[in-house]
């Protein structure tokens, strides 16, 4: 199995998320310098921890459609060129983040 695919996916993957924390950081520094009030810094805590309880959710969701779709896709002998096989997945992409989209409004 050829891995040499991998490197640049995981070296997006790595300077995306570096990126996010470095502005992460900066934002809450700028709060901290500029005496911002503490029911402003409460909520977006709250906020930004809720987020990551349900990012949990929405991912487990999408992964778990992308492996049905996958198991339909061999079931159904399809290729890689296949458009039907390109289809499925960005379908059961789709749905889990409908059905992460109607799971939160719901508990909200």
């Amino acid at each position: 199995m050829d891995f040499t695919l991998l490197i640049p996916i995981t070296a997006f993957i790595c300077i995306v998320m570096a990126i996010k924390i470095v502005v992460e950081n900066r934002l809450r520094r700028r709060l901290a310098e500029t005496n911002a009030s503490e029911d402003l810094i409460k909520s977006m805590l709250l906020a930004d921890e809720q987020s990551r309880r349900l990012s949990a959710l929405k991912w487990g969701l999408v992964m778990t459609l992308l492996g049905l779709a996958f198991g339909l896709i061999s079931a159904l002998q399809l290729d890689s060129d296949n458009p039907g096989t390109w289809g499925l997945l960005i379908g059961a992409a789709g749905v889990g983040m409908l059905a992460y989209h109607g799971i939160v409004n719901r508990v909200r």
